[in-house]
């Protein structure tokens, strides 16, 4: 028997989808207008697509699936790398408003959870970028609602072995797309022996849950043995490259252009709420979770944005905190602080909306980000300052890139043509050459750098060689000629992108297929 919805319920579905059909319109209109293009990022995934091998990747394979299955429906278009992440932004909008159902709120604390991901300036960036990233997030908050499904059917007396399953297949899945959801695995196991759920241990339920995630996950992990674990090499690359350059106040005040200061207010009252408020007291497991989960990232001076993940489930509160809010003495002052806080949050994302989206011009969008906080949007990976802020930049200038290789590989002769092989110093670099090769009709790539030198040298000796290199040293030590033939000028690139040098290298000592063991993790 089908259960008819009540009025209520009815109108909290409506409040939902409406904020659904927003985070679609608003990613369908930042397509339609934005001058940026594919990010660098995006170029890797796809490229990690055309060259899956389940079972023998580097990384974790759903973005390559993805990536994959994104170009066989839209091609090498925009649209291949905008489409997903829209999809999931607003998937991930729906997850936060079921967290707040699951706590039991009303219509107003389940569209307060919708709107705060809608309106959060890091949730719009993320579902404009096709990057595992906000795959990440959804398996996070999917598998903090299991743990909550958890606590209500304890609570009621029913059976949790349905809420473990969903935690495991959450998992599971977030191994897939991203190594991280392991974080959040330590992170709830403490909070699980630190509460009363620890009793939950002794049931067969969570242990089964822990073999459907290695289960579902299991490509990810055998990658990772076949490969001899290269996860580990990344990760000291990254730390070396980008992490020492994250401080503990960068960390702890990102979020305030991330979320707004009134969302990093509501995201720390939900964590309090449920921790000491009554209602929600029962819930200080998922509490504890997202809290050790964001000490873990600070300790390991994670980016800010790590700790994404975690704040659906905290809105979700903070709007049940909202919802119930009552003042004896003057009622209206709830009702008035409540749609306050609403009308303020929509006005910090109007303000902070090209930030979050790519959705102004080029320029207009620079002069934007050095206004709007001081230039801390314009930081990099680094620790330097650019142009634009980083993820905008990196989606600029790829197409000139391929059309410059095309110039030079049009302008060897005939018997070079059917030799050519292009060689690119970084995934950036040879991601695009790949993605455009069909569309300026450009010889093989291959790259050492990162997951590139997993797919291997090709099946070409090497001996005429288009080679987009910063420094010729090391192509002198195996080509007996190399001639520069161009620069590559991109002013609004990253920095390492704004002149890039295109040589031609002749007359190798040794064939690609030779040299390439020993350029195992270059980057």
């Amino acid at each position: 028997m089908v259960r008819t919805l009540n009025r209520p319920e009815k109108a909290a579905i409506s409040v939902i989808a409406l904020f659904a059909i927003a985070s679609l319109a608003l990613h369908g209109l930042v397509l339609a207008v934005t001058p940026f293009g594919i990010h660098r990022d995006e170029f890797l995934y796809f490229s990690m697509g055309n060259h899956l091998r389940l079972w023998h990747m580097d990384f974790p394979p759903a973005i390559a699936m993805l990536g994959a299955l994104s170009q066989t429906i839209f091609g090498q278009t925009v649209a291949a790398a905008r489409v997903f992440p829209a999809i999931e932004g607003t998937a991930l909008i729906v997850l936060a408003a079921l967290f707040a159902r699951e706590m039991g709120g009303g219509r107003f604390a389940q569209g307060f959870a919708a709107f705060a991901v809608l309106v959060s300036p890091l949730f719009q960036r993320n579902s404009t970028l096709f990057q595992p990233v906000v795959l990440d997030q959804i398996c996070w908050t999917a598998a903090l609602l299991a743990i909550a499904y958890v606590v209500r059917a304890r609570s009621e007396s029913r059976d949790t072995r349905n809420a473990w399953l969903a935690f495991g297949v959450a998992i599971g899945f977030g191994l897939l797309s991203k190594f991280s959801i392991l974080f959040l695995c330590v992170s709830a196991l403490v909070a699980v022996l630190a509460t009363s759920m620890r009793r939950e241990l002794l049931t067969p339920w969570p242990w089964i849950a822990v073999l459907i995630m290695i289960l579902i996950g299991s490509p990810s992990i055998v990658g990772q043995i076949t490969l001899h674990f290269p996860v580990v090499a990344q990760m000291q690359d990254l730390k070396a490259t980008q992490l020492e350059h994250v401080s503990v106040t960068e960390f702890l005040t990102a979020p305030i252009l991330y979320l707004d200061p009134l969302g990093v207010l509501i995201v720390i009252g939900g964590a309090a709420a449920m921790l000491f408020w009554n209602p929600l007291k029962s819930f200080a497991v998922v509490s504890l979770s997202c809290i050790f989960a964001f000490l873990l990232l600070l300790y390991l001076h994670g980016k800010p944005y790590y700790a994404g993940p975690i704040y659906p489930a905290l809105f979700a509160a903070g709007g049940i905190l909202l919802e119930r809010m009552y003042f004896a003495r003057m009622p209206r002052a709830a009702g008035i602080t409540r749609w306050g806080v609403v009308v303020v949050m929509t006005i910090f994302s109007i303000i902070t909306l090209p930030i979050g989206v790519p959705i102004l011009s080029v320029s207009a969008t620079a002069k934007y980000a050095a206004r709007i906080d001081g230039g801390a949007a314009l930081r990099t990976n680094r620790g330097l300052k650019g142009s634009l802020p980083q993820d905008y930049a990196d989606m600029l200038g790829w197409r000139d890139e391929a059309a410059a290789l095309q110039s030079v590989y049009r302008s060897l002769s005939p018997d070079e043509q059917r030799q050519a092989v292009i060689a690119a110093g970084n995934y950036g670099e040879a991601g695009a050459a790949e993605f455009y090769s069909k569309e300026f009709g450009l010889p093989p790539v291959v790259s050492a750098a990162g997951s590139f030198w997993f797919f291997g040298p090709g099946t070409l000796p090497g001996n005429v060689l288009i080679a987009l290199e910063d420094d010729p040293t090391e192509l002198r030590k195996v080509w007996g000629s190399v001639s520069l033939v161009r620069r590559l000028k991109r002013p609004w690139s990253v920095s390492e992108e704004r002149d890039v040098p295109i040589y031609v290298a002749r007359d190798p000592h040794q064939t690609l297929q030779q040299v390439w063991p020993r350029l195992a993790g270059r980057q």
